[in-house]
């Protein structure tokens, strides 16, 4: 970031801060890694409302200050993980379970004021955000929250942006689940946006009176539309329950998060829910019109073969070469075949007017 000058010449202060935090995020990025599977680390001084993000060659024994939680987010690439989290206090062993997981599906349990599972959430590339799934394994109690995951995920990474924003706003571990499933909320959202506007567009085709085929098209739609959807209500089904716990069970403040997040969700659900049946109706729609387009074709076929049929089998009668065959003597012999075959077009396309086919 390149410095600007007021015009009174002096540097504006906060560039000269944004250099530095990006110096030091280079130095931080280039030290050794001491925690396996380490992709970042935040602890949170809940009195002073700050955040640190620890650097790469942080010790657990950092993140164990008194008086403060942490957030440790893994890279379960690093087969060292599992023995990892056999060196954090505070974590059962369905806990461990549950961050080293390779399931592809929801889960969410609350046991002993700890809450553990996996969300789903959407990866992304080096390049840019996808609509690919991904999952995010946590375990959280009143200490910490632990996650891991195989890929980049779109939600985790706005959150830890908004974390080195705004650190103030988390006082507790729960605050950051609730961020957590909050972006994915969003991201939830970035997606039907983007899915409306191409229905959209394959809405005004499929409309438009040119005849295309727009089901390829659609089948990506309607196939990730299918899969949030499936998703959302699974995770929707285990918050509502996870809620519904003993008090004893779950952290503390849970059920009021459970509830926030329950009712945010349930509006998005209900988005998806219509788009869904949208992309059911659109597919519906080309469907009908191309059945109306192939009996279309079928009823032109119909009648060119109603009207060749009669001068085909005139032509093919004279065309026996057997004896006595009327006009094989005399002359206009091909002029009256002509008349006939004529008249045959005329008999069938009477006798079509006659029964409302024409």
């Amino acid at each position: 970031m390149l410095l600007h000058r007021r015009p009174n010449g002096r540097h504006e202060q906060p560039l000269r801060e944004d250099i530095a935090f990006a110096k030091d995020r280079r130095t931080m990025d280039t030290l050794p890694v001491n925690i396996p599977g380490f992709v970042w680390a935040y602890r949170f001084s809940p009195g002073e409302k700050t955040a640190v993000r620890l650097n790469n060659s942080a010790t657990v024994a950092e993140l164990t200050a008194d008086n403060c939680f942490y957030w440790l987010h893994l890279n379960l690439v690093d087969a060292r993980v599992p023995a990892l989290l056999d060196t954090l206090d505070g974590l059962t062993e369905d806990a461990k379970s549950a961050l080293t997981t390779r399931d592809t599906h929801a889960a969410i349990t609350v046991d002993e004021q700890m809450l553990y599972g996996t969300l789903v959430d959407c990866q992304r590339d080096f390049a840019e955000d996808t609509n690919n799934l991904g999952w995010l394994h946590f375990a959280m109690s009143d200490r910490f929250l632990i996650t891991t995951r195989l890929q980049p995920l779109r939600s985790v990474e706005r959150a830890r942006a908004l974390i080195d924003k705004n650190p103030g706003k988390f006082s507790r571990p729960v605050d950051l689940f609730e961020l957590l499933v909050i972006e994915f909320q969003r991201t939830l959202i970035a997606i039907v946006i983007e899915l409306t506007e191409e229905l959209n567009q394959i809405e005004d085709i499929v409309y438009d009176s040119a005849q295309r085929d727009e089901r390829r098209r659609l089948a990506p739609v309607r196939r990730t539309v299918v899969r949030l959807h499936r998703h959302l209500r699974t995770v929707l089904a285990l918050m509502r329950r996870a809620a519904a716990a003993d008090d004893d069970e779950m952290p503390f403040g849970f059920d009021d998060v459970a509830r926030r997040l329950t009712s945010r969700l349930e509006t998005v659900d209900h988005d998806i829910y219509a788009l869904q049946d949208r992309a059911r109706l659109l597919h519906e729609e080309i469907d009908s019109k191309q059945s109306s387009e192939t009996n279309r074709h079928l009823y032109l076929l119909s009648i060119m073969t109603a009207f060749l049929l009669p001068p085909t089998l005139v032509t093919g009668f004279f065309g026996m070469n057997t004896a006595n065959l009327p006009f094989a003597v005399g002359d206009y012999g091909t002029e009256y075949a002509v008349v006939l075959i004529v008249a045959s077009i005329a008999f069938a396309w009477w006798l079509l007017r006659r029964v409302d086919i024409l």
